[in-house]
């Protein structure tokens, strides 16, 4: 939240100071619902895949997002963000009825490319870093472009369906083996079995991504910032402390009205406590 100041504050501020820090010059928020992505499993999934009948989703997890920033050229100031996610679905494999479910777990990945202004620079920036007993060990250079940042939360896994391969997005062909080694070790078994059975997903995902660059800012100092708050070095006994935490009824018994939505049912006044009207 932006806090405003009045003319009166300015009386308090004692200097302006230099900081150095990240500035956002441009971002984006995206929605996106991708389409029939195969799901690549390891020989230990296809083995339960081969004896399933259908499968149903159960959750998604981001293991990586590698991100890519270059020049958009003829077009100053503006660059390129490729992003490629690496996803780990979840989902429940059923044979029969009366059998127990099995969990299946596969990897998807997908591209996503955007183009954001990020202004220009043509400084080099070196810095140092200290090793006691040794002489500075000075860091490489930097390029000049900006630096991207990706925000997201866990995908939503809205379909899955058991197809043939041919039927799936295949985003990454006979490239399994090109696999980064972390993200085969979240994997029982190993990636790259052929078979002509295997499961398209549906994916939604909502990300936030900036283009930030390291400036220097003048800003208004009031004073140092001193704690106030003593350290807490309370042992009571955990059950007392409990006791004082107020029972979570809207855990049990969810509210079914918002004070920032019309749509929810009116007051005796007509009043849906947003400020309209009936």
């Amino acid at each position: 939240m932006t806090e405003k100041f009045s003319g009166n504050d300015l009386h308090h501020v004692k200097e302006a100071i230099c900081v150095d820090t990240n500035r956002v010059y441009d971002s984006c928020a995206d929605k996106d619902c991708i389409t029939d992505l195969r799901l690549y499993l390891t020989d230990c999934g296809q083995q339960i895949l081969e004896a399933a009948a259908t499968v149903r989703p159960r959750s998604a997890q981001i293991l990586n997002c590698l991100v890519e920033v270059e020049k958009v050229p003829f077009n100053k100031g503006c660059y390129s963000v490729d992003l490629t996610f690496f996803i780990k679905v979840t989902l429940d494999a059923l044979t029969c009825p009366s059998s127990p479910c099995q969990t299946l777990e596969g990897l998807v990945t997908f591209g996503k490319k955007c183009i954001l202004y990020g202004s220009d620079g043509n400084v080099k920036i070196f810095t140092s870093r200290t090793n006691y007993n040794d002489c500075d060990e000075y860091m490489p250079v930097s390029n000049t472009n900006p630096k991207a940042k990706v925000q997201c939360v866990e995908p939503i896994v809205l379909n899955a369906e058991i197809c043939r391969v041919c039927d799936c997005c295949n985003t990454m062909g006979s490239c399994c083996d090109a696999l980064p080694p972390y993200i085969c070790s979240c994997f029982e078994g190993r990636f790259g079995c052929q078979s002509e059975k295997a499961v398209k997903v549906t994916l939604g995902i909502f990300t936030i991504i900036q283009l930030e660059r390291d400036v220097q800012m003048l800003i208004p100092a009031y004073d140092f910032c001193i704690p106030t708050k003593e350290c807490s070095c309370n042992t009571e006994n955990p059950c007392d402390a409990f006791k004082r935490i107020s029972f979570p009824v809207d855990e049990f018994f969810p509210p079914n009205m918002r004070n920032d939505d019309c749509g929810t049912p009116f007051n005796i006044d007509g009043d849906c406590g947003c400020g309209c009207k009936k």
